[in-house]
């Protein structure tokens, strides 16, 4: 089970930055490789290095980090959120995290600093507790309540979610694992629930990935980011394959690559990651320990909440 919480950190972190230089751009499949890559010149990620990750992991981290120490609440989370983009520290937030941490900053509690969007920008945030806690109902609970810090909206809500019930599933052993969380994600947004299912589908009819991506579209909506991670996840179970292409497909790629590779290591472990990936990933052994921690978290139980 450890190199199953390694991997589902590093996997993510490590999709995070091989879809960071590609974020916002259009889908270019006929270049993908298992290497990282630095953003084009005048990108929004310019500054950062091959194998260093965005905000996406910045936000995993944190929530992983205070589960760690066991000291999680809703209101150190939010004042943690509220510090690193008051210090600069966050990078390129999407608009709802960044309106949400100016809301804090102006002295709103983070019952009301959330707002009402549809982007992918809560998502990370709930992965580390489907690894520090047991019980689903708490998981679900708990996660509702973080990504109501950045986006009320009941799509984002239920995105938050279906992805930290997907990994549960996955650490549990459960086989049907896309399908089970599709149904978690069904039950608290039809809509977005039927845009996976349709996504799932066209996997199953062996449909092109670049036709699938016109169809399900990449942008920064829930409404599409997921889908299109449930369709490659359902594709492409080769690590090697599977992250080299999420940094290609475009629009929303560090978010689709965190969800895919947190997957990926939840699913077959760290050891399925490859080295230089691992090696050349920022901040790769705090990482690892942050997951070892968090392993030994749920051994002794979640943390008071």
């Amino acid at each position: 089970m450890r190199l199953r919480y390694t991997g589902c950190l590093l996997g993510a972190a490590i999709g995070d930055a091989m879809g960071m230089p590609g974020e916002g751009n259009p889908a270019d499949l006929w270049r993908a490789e298992c290497s990282f890559r630095r953003a084009y010149k005048g990108h929004q990620n310019d500054a950062l290095a091959p194998g260093q990750f965005t905000d996406d992991t910045q936000l995993m981290l944190l929530s992983a980090s205070l589960l760690a120490n066991r000291k999680f609440s809703i209101g150190e989370y939010a004042n943690k959120l509220r510090d690193i983009h008051a210090t600069g520290e966050l990078r390129s937030p999407d608009g709802a995290v960044a309106a949400a941490c100016l809301h804090l900053a102006e002295g709103k509690t983070p019952e009301e600093s959330g707002v009402n969007s549809t982007t992918s920008g809560c998502i990370p945030a709930g992965i580390p507790f489907a690894l520090a806690y047991h019980d689903p109902v708490e998981i679900r609970e708990t996660v509702a309540r973080i990504c109501s810090v950045t986006h009320t909206n009941p799509a984002a809500i239920a995105a938050c979610t279906g992805v930290a019930m997907l990994i549960h599933h996955t650490l549990a052993g459960s086989p049907d694992d896309l399908e089970l969380a599709r149904g978690e994600v069904s039950r608290e947004d039809p809509l977005l629930g039927e845009k996976i299912r349709h996504a799932l589908y066209l996997e199953q009819e062996g449909i092109g990935l670049d036709h699938a991506i016109r169809l399900i579209g990449n942008d920064l909506s829930v409404y599409q980011t997921l889908p299109l991670a449930f369709f490659l996840m359902a594709r492409y179970p080769s690590a090697g394959e599977l992250l080299s292409l999420v940094g290609h497909v475009g629009g929303n790629t560090d978010t689709i690559g965190l969800i895919c590779g947190a997957y990926l290591g939840a699913r077959f472990g760290e050891s399925v990651l490859p080295g230089p990936l691992v090696e050349g990933l920022e901040e790769h052994i705090r990482i690892a320990a942050l997951a070892e921690r968090l392993l030994e978290v749920s051994a002794g139980g979640p943390p008071a909440p």
